[in-house]
Parts: structure tokens; sequence; C-alpha cells
């Protein structure tokens, strides 16, 4: 139960225990287009470094990111966020947080690597966004990056930070909307009780 409503879960299993976990999320919706150049500025990366081919743009299935389509991975790698042109860019949009991706991989496995910069929320890089990448699931459907109106993929996050990580992203057009799953494993960190 989210500020957004309920977002239902389910699981995969394998034998007999669950596998993957799979979260619906709400339909994307499409908001500001971004330039290349104010976004390079944000990145400290060269304009040229973005892919051209896509736009860059506030997409949200609940919580807004600007998504950032980049060529290459020594890009994504070599990214840095500039604060000061950071907060002037996020002053004025109601996304806060930059999801940068690109088709380069660390693994062959992979299809995607990602980062994302959540400075806002004092989180200067994310390890793993189920919340952004749904946001890139919609995004890859709806300019169709892989030349349909569907996509299953693996996407890595967190590699430069050493906490490597990797999402599962379903998605395809549904009665007049996309409809996204965000999907992965877990790994129990700390248990506990509230008495």
């Amino acid at each position: 139960n989210l500020a957004v409503g309920q977002i239902p879960v389910t699981f995969n299993y394998h034998n007999e225990s669950a596998d993957i976990l799979w979260m619906r999320q709400n339909a994307p919706s499409f908001g500001q287009v971004l330039s290349a150049e104010t976004l390079a500025k944000v990145l400290n990366l060269e304009p040229d470094e973005i892919d051209a081919n896509f736009p860059i743009q506030e997409v949200s299935t609940g919580v807004p990111f600007i998504i950032v389509p980049l060529k290459t991975l020594a890009s994504l790698k070599k990214a840095q966020v500039n604060l000061d042109k950071y907060f002037e860019l996020v002053d004025r949009m109601e996304a806060k947080e930059i999801l940068i991706f690109c088709p380069e991989t660390y693994s062959d496995l992979n299809d995607l690597s990602v980062r994302v910069f959540a400075h806002s929320l004092g989180i200067p890089e994310d390890p793993a966004t189920g919340s952004a990448n749904g946001c890139l699931a919609g995004y890859l459907v709806e300019y169709a990056y892989y030349g349909e109106a569907k996509i299953d993929v693996r996407v890595e996050q967190g590699y430069e930070i050493d906490r490597p990580s990797l999402l599962l992203l379903q998605a395809g057009q549904n009665e007049g909307e996309i409809a996204v799953l965000v999907g992965g494993k877990v790994v129990m960190v700390a248990k506990g009780e509230f008495v």
C-alpha cells in the first residue's frame, strides 16, 4: 500500500520456494522533455554522449524520474552529478531523481546498464531502484527502444558503487496503456520484530 495506491506483488516459485518477486506498477505517464545540453551539464558529460535517437524525459509510474539514454558504458561509468546544476534543474521539475542507462553492460547476460542518482533524497547513488526501473520499462516500450512495443530485459545496476544488482523488466501495450512489471530476487540482510 503506497501513496500512489496498491501495488500488487506476485511470486514465481522454483522447487517450492519463492524465486522471483514481480511488482506490477502503475501505467507510466510521460512529462517534460529536456535537452541533451542541459543534462550533459548536470552529469558532467558531453552532449554527444547522450543518445539523440531517444528523448530525455520525465516518466512516472508513481514516482517521477528523468530518464537519460546514453550511448556507451564508458559514458555511464564516468557520469558524475554536478550538484549545483542538478538542484537548479530539479527545483523547477516534478521529477527530482535521474536514471541514466546504456545498452552496453558489465555482464553479457544483461541487456542494459543503469545508474540512479537521488541527491534530493540524500542518496547520491542507489544500487537497485524498482521505481526508477519501472519508469525505464515504460519508456523503452513507449519509444520502441528494441523496435517493438514490448520488452523482457535484464537490467544491471549498482556496479559503480560495488553493490551489483539485477532487476528484471517486462512491459508491453495492454488495452491502450503500458503494463509494467519489475522483478527480482531479494537477499535477507536483517530480521526483527516489533514489540
